[in-house]
């Protein structure tokens, strides 16, 4: 019987020489990008799983009887059940750190967007028209990053070499690394009353679902922008549109969705100075590279 290695990920081995290797190691890769038919037969056969951003569900696991372990592409483990996982005798691992770099590089990209209304230049210029709309600097303003781990602490240098002030919040903080960085670690509640910019990078799950809804975001300073380079469910995304749109926020980034692709019918989509992207965070060729070989 063929050895089978199933992925969800659209990104796994697809760069490098890895699927030349699992080859050769006597595997057949078998690639489900999208759920959909086929699927349940090829788990029936897959040895190992290396998992996208379709969750791994107890149906999942039990509809997979000849599975050895699950790899997750990526960093969080929010999207497996771990309890069903654990049940079945399954190891579950994933690459942390592979994608900080490439997720941290891409939040400190959109801070300078919407700083400087770049997509909105971008559109009058592209439509004939010659628009200019003023920006501010990043230097000197507050960037506050919600979840100081890898990815945190990566944007943190980063956003401190180009003069940003840098505040942190971490349920588990990491006082050593903040110090070495130059960055303050304070409460929820200060961290969203300072920061000009609130860069989100939590791992997803219940103790993050809805985190930033009305309340979070009317504490924040008028005209301070919101990040997610996390997970969808961190954010509201109905709270968030009111935000925009009555003028207390000044802008949002955003890269991650409950739905993906998102319905684009939502409010959120009209509103103004807004940056979205595909939960690209990580889609870059060294950060998908080390995922896949740690993986």
């Amino acid at each position: 019987m063929t050895s089978i290695i199933l992925t969800t990920s659209p990104t796994f081995a697809t760069i490098g020489g890895l699927s030349e290797r699992i080859a050769a190691d006597g595997y057949t890769l078998v690639r489900f990008p999208q759920i959909g038919a086929g699927y349940l037969e090829a788990l029936a056969e897959a040895e190992f799983l290396v998992a996208g951003l379709p969750p791994v569900d107890a149906a999942t696991i039990a509809a997979a009887p000849r599975l050895k372990g699950i790899l997750k592409h990526g960093v969080g483990l929010d999207s497996i059940d771990i309890d069903a996982a654990s049940r079945a005798g399954l190891p579950v691992m994933s690459t942390p750190g592979a994608n900080a770099q490439a997720v941290a590089e891409l939040a400190l990209g959109a801070i300078f967007a919407l700083s400087r209304n770049t997509v909105a230049g971008h559109e009058t210029v592209a439509q004939g028209g010659w628009h200019r709309r003023r920006g501010r600097e990043v230097t000197g303003r507050t960037l506050g990053i919600l979840g100081f781990g890898q990815i945190g602490q990566r944007l943190a240098r980063m956003a401190r070499g180009v003069g940003m002030l840098v505040i942190a919040h971490d349920t588990f903080p990491n006082p050593d690394a903040a110090r070495e960085i130059g960055v303050e670690l304070v409460p929820f509640g200060t961290l969203l009353a300072r920061a000009d910019h609130l860069s989100l990078h939590l791992s997803g799950g219940p103790s993050s679902t809805g985190l930033i809804g009305s309340q979070a975001l009317a504490r924040m300073k008028p005209g301070a922008c919101l990040l997610n380079y996390a997970r969808g469910s961190i954010v509201d995304l109905d709270a968030l549109a009111h935000a925009l749109g009555s003028g207390h926020l000044g802008g949002a980034a955003l890269d991650a969705f409950v739905e993906e692709p998102p319905d684009t019918s939502h409010a959120i989509f009209a509103q103004p100075n807004t940056l979205f992207s595909p939960h690209s965070g990580a889609d870059c060729k060294r950060s998908v590279d080390t995922a896949a070989y740690a993986a």
